[in-house]
């Protein structure tokens, strides 16, 4: 068995949700109307590409204003309903925007590390550290809690 047919492809979250079928439509012609008018400079093709630019351009600002007005009426009907979570909820999400992660982790001497590769072997080397304690060379009685009851046995009428 493959790692492909057992763990299948990694979908990205996507970062555009008013982005569909129709959009991806229209980035294809774009491309193809640039590529034509790259092998082939010449006054058609490029009044082509730019009407084709235009419309794209014009179809994915309709489609995010499409979004962004259904988007604040679902906020508008949370308010309403008194749905305060999904309300503030959909509300830090305007106020944040898009906010790309980042792997950065620092090292022993605070430096950042970027590589994955060397995130890798400082998560490695910290949990070893973290789990693996073997020189512990002494502890007090005291400080070992057993589970002995501390209330007294019940006695017998």
């Amino acid at each position: 068995m493959s790692a492909k047919e057992s763990l299948g492809y990694y979908e990205p979250k996507k970062h555009k949700p008013w982005f569909d079928e129709g959009c991806t439509k229209l980035l294809d012609q774009r491309k193809q109307a640039k590529l034509q008018w790259l092998q082939d400079p010449n006054e058609l093709k490029g009044d082509n590409l730019n009407n084709i630019r235009r419309e794209t351009s014009r179809h994915f600002r309709n489609k995010k204003r499409e979004y962004l007005k259904d988007k604040i009426d679902e906020l508008s009907m949370n308010s309403k309903n008194k749905n305060i979570r999904d309300l503030y909820r959909g509300i830090n999400d305007f106020k944040r925007g898009y906010q790309p992660s980042s792997n950065f982790v620092k090292d022993e001497n605070g430096d950042l590390l970027a590589d994955s590769h060397n995130i890798f072997n400082r998560w490695r080397n910290h949990f070893s550290q973290l789990l693996n304690v073997h020189r512990v060379s002494h502890v007090r009685q005291t400080e070992i809690d057993t589970a002995e009851p501390l209330i007294p046995d019940p006695s017998p009428f």
